[in-house]
């Protein structure tokens, strides 16, 4: 597991809290996706107030954009059960049985363990276990018309902080998103076009892809005040090997890592960890990291992200990487300039710090 300094600044969930104007969360996508605005964070000197579109510019040829290719799925199911609304949101499959789902169901009461819900087109579920944290594990019947309905009537399970109905369900989804899993996107490769990778590429800025599956506790809330009580979720990560040979290949020639993501950055650091301590199999597998400032990064040169949620994970993750009080001013400095917010909101590109 990571080594974390002790002694360092912002071991308190306190530390991560600030106030963010309920306007300035982004309901809906711009209609270009590299319309956004980026707000550019070097390790040292002034921040910047940039464009999205200029990563052509501050990337050099060399760097490696490290991608992840998850596509979100169509994970929401919504039905009706004595005459009210519930809806059933698909996390992880059980023993990659494609019929059985650890799940979330609304309301709960109606979820018991060996109830049978009718949803739609002839789709039933079982309960079959009350699982950890309020969860229920299902298993649909007929075999195999879960795939179907969810292709058919499944929605994407946008956070609860957007409150407005997405006409296009693609705009929750990356360009490159092309290995179906994830419960929600890794909104920091919403931004990329096709073109704008083509521009890159052709400056110099490679690309390659990872995959790591995003859960629903990716967006779960810390819960104690002492980080170090708390309890990181896990989830799975695969680096392909011609992305690890692209990513020694970047060392090796002085480029910079750039993970798109705090889930590439994860799965990346998590890989270097297990390699630091002697696994062979580190570039696949499931990671509890927790990273937080005192955490020595050893993988991503660049972090190009989103702005994410007060006391979250996510943002102790990007804390560690670029000081927690420089990226706590940058965040209200963000505010302060109306920068739009979370999964359909503006970019940060940070260097570590």
């Amino acid at each position: 597991m990571e080594v974390v300094n002790r002694s360092v600044d912002g071991g308190l969930l306190s530390d991560y809290d600030y106030e963010l104007p309920p306007g300035l969360i982004a309901q809906h996508p711009l209609e270009a996706r590299d319309a956004s605005r980026l707000l550019y964070l070097p390790a040292e000197g002034a921040l910047q107030h940039r464009r999205f579109t200029d990563l052509t510019e501050l990337l050099k040829a060399g760097d490696l954009l490290v991608l992840n290719e998850t596509r979100v799925l169509p994970a929401r199911i919504r039905f009706r059960i004595r005459d009210r609304d519930a809806e059933i949101l698909l996390l992880n499959p059980v023993a990659r049985d494609e019929d059985t789902w650890e799940c979330l169901v609304r309301p709960g009461k109606s979820a018991y363990v060996g109830a049978r819900l009718q949803l739609r087109f002839a789709l039933w579920a079982d309960v079959v276990e009350a699982a950890p944290g309020g969860t229920r594990v299902l298993r649909f019947s007929p075999p195999g018309r879960l795939r179907v309905t969810l292709n058919q009537v499944g929605e994407a399970p946008l956070p609860p902080y957007i409150k407005e109905h997405l006409e296009d369900s693609e705009r929750y989804q990356t360009v490159y998103a092309r290995v179906p899993g994830s419960a929600a996107a890794p909104t920091a490769g919403l931004h990329f076009t096709a073109q704008l990778l083509e521009r890159l590429a052709a400056a110099g800025v490679e690309h390659a892809a990872l995959t790591l599956r995003i859960g629903l506790d990716t967006f779960q809330p810390v819960r104690t005040e002492e980080l170090d009580q708390h309890v990181m979720h896990s989830e799975e990560y695969r680096i392909p090997r011609p992305t690890r040979q692209a990513i020694d290949a970047c060392k090796e020639r002085g480029g910079r890592v750039v993970a798109v993501g705090t889930t590439v950055a994860r799965a990346l650091e998590a890989a270097a960890d297990r390699r630091a301590r002697g696994d062979a199999g580190a570039d696949a597998g499931a990671t509890d990291i927790f990273i937080r400032p005192g955490f020595r990064f050893r993988e991503v040169d660049l972090l190009l992200t989103n702005f994410h949620l007060p006391k979250s994970s996510l943002l102790m993750l990007v804390s560690a990487f670029a000081g927690r009080r420089r990226v706590l001013d940058a965040y209200r400095e963000a505010i302060a300039e109306g920068y739009r917010f979370y999964s359909f909101g503006d970019a940060m590109l940070l260097e570590r710090a």
